[in-house]
């Protein structure tokens, strides 16, 4: 099976790595002439760290990244407290990435590029996708070049102005606020201290001013605020409006810039016939709470297993359209109370980590059900050696548990057994030797004789009950 991946960005590499582990013909095409170099979407969420856990990414991530930094909040030029958007939360046997991670946008797609590339494929540059049909059999591309190609199926992930999203007649509902301005770029400050944040304020308007959050590697800062309506993206910009709350402060050099507005839509489709959409083709976000990029990621890895089987493809649409709209609002409520000048408007919740979103009907009761993302848990192997179940689901397969009975006698099928229970019988088998599974799926299990059956996304499955 042949499939084409127009954008060559987090979620379309995301996307990729998926498709080419399974050892499907993944093509990448990407219509800018070079790679993007700056920081842009700095932060990675907990529930995208597992996802790179799965994809054999995020020791490198978080190799190159580091914590959320603390802020130092300096008032009409004075230092008076540091802050941080959430307090860092201690691992635990069901998260073992609980914390945000901060990393550029630019430097995460190299560590994307490189996995993609030991799995045999390379994202092709220049190479713009100009028009597309499809029938029921396949789909035909049309790039720049004037190379006309045949694929099986085409995800569109290329962006807000999606040429895939145009070319199959999506539409794109939202809004777009002119009013509202802020500038975003990658600088160097050598007065400031790079081991921090900083937000710049007036002491009488504290909700109003510069943040520069530190970019790990580089030696840079990204800065954020707000401009006027005839203000560009220009280190003198951002410099004058440094100066407006800190005299001192020098910005010796810009890397990368853009204006931003509020522009926050969602694509009525995710999928017409053999065509699909993800990322920012299919929604786009506020910066806001960091959700724009790790919903995207999360987007490929719903879609990846789904087009690789070619079953519940229409499921995608349902699941993830969903899950859109819920982190747009989410989004959306964040910048109006920024807009509002709330004073918690910095603060981070749970809602923000994608540790809670889920698949499950609406029907649905109790604290586990079909959908939910599969917790972690320690368990020991035969042989004695700590594991965790995120060991057992990684890789592109399906996890069948079996809670305190033997599992059947096939590939990534385990019986969870108890200290002291029998392993007789069991061709595979872990011990809950903490008693995290069984607290964690227990509930679950107990709907259908012991049985759960782990997606290959890592959310759960209608439970396997054989009677």
């Amino acid at each position: 099976m042949r499939v084409l991946i127009t954008g060559g960005g987090p979620t379309g590499l995301t996307l990729a790595i998926d498709l080419a582990r399974r050892g499907l013909d993944v093509r990448v095409v990407d219509k800018a002439d070079d790679f993007f170099d700056g920081s842009r979407a700095d932060t990675i969420q907990p529930r995208t760290l597992e996802v790179f856990d799965d994809l054999g990414v995020v020791d490198a991530v978080l190799d190159a990244g580091c914590p959320p930094p603390a802020y130092r909040v300096h008032l009409d030029g004075r230092a008076v407290e540091e802050r941080r958007m959430a307090e860092p939360r201690a691992p635990r046997p069901d998260q073992p990435y609980p914390n945000p991670w901060t990393l550029g946008q630019s430097q995460l797609e190299g560590i994307l590029r490189s996995r993609l590339a030991a799995l045999g494929t390379r994202v092709e540059r220049a190479t713009e996708l100009v028009g597309l049909e499809q029938d029921e059999h396949g789909v035909t591309a049309r790039f720049r070049t004037g190379e006309t190609a045949r694929f099986d199926y085409l995800v569109g992930a290329d962006g807000g102005a999606s040429t895939v999203r145009k070319a199959i007649g999506v539409a794109f509902s939202g809004t777009t606020d002119e009013t509202v301005r802020l500038v975003i770029g990658d600088v160097r400050a050598p007065d400031l201290d790079p081991a921090i944040g900083h937000w710049f304020a007036a002491a009488a308007d504290p909700m109003t001013g510069v943040a520069m959050t530190p970019l790990p590697g580089t030696g840079m800062f990204q800065l954020n605020t707000a401009i006027g309506t005839d203000d560009h993206a220009t280190l003198t910009t951002m410099q004058r409006a440094l100066d407006g709350f800190s005299a001192g402060v020098r910005l010796t050099g810009c890397h990368w810039s853009t204006v931003w507005r509020p522009n926050i839509r969602l694509a009525e489709r995710f999928r017409v016939g053999r065509v699909f959409l993800a990322g920012d083709a299919a929604h786009v976000h506020p910066p806001t709470g960091g959700q724009g990029m790790n919903t995207g990621i999360q987007d490929a890895y719903n879609l990846g297993w789904k087009l690789a089987g070619q079953t519940l493809l229409d499921s995608y649409e349902t699941e993830r359209r969903a899950v859109a709209a819920t982190v747009l609002k989410v989004s959306d409520d964040l910048l109006r109370r920024y807009a509002a000048g709330h004073a918690e408007a910095h603060r981070r919740g749970e809602e923000h980590l994608g540790l809670h979103l889920s698949y499950r009907a609406q029907t649905a009761r109790g604290t586990l059900a079909p959908g939910d993302r599969a917790p972690d848990a320690q368990v020991q192997d035969p042989t004695g050696k700590r594991i965790r179940l995120f060991d057992l689901f990684r890789g592109p397969h399906a996890t069948h548990l079996v809670l305190g009975a033997p599992a059947p006698d096939t590939d990534h099928a385990y019986a969870v057994l108890r200290p002291g229970d029998d392993p007789a019988g069991c061709a595979r088998y872990v011990i809950d030797t903490d008693g995290g599974a069984f607290s964690a799926y227990g509930p679950l299990g107990a709907s259908a004789d012991g049985h759960v059956l782990v997606r290959p996304d890592g959310h759960l499955a209608q439970p396997h009950a054989p009677r």
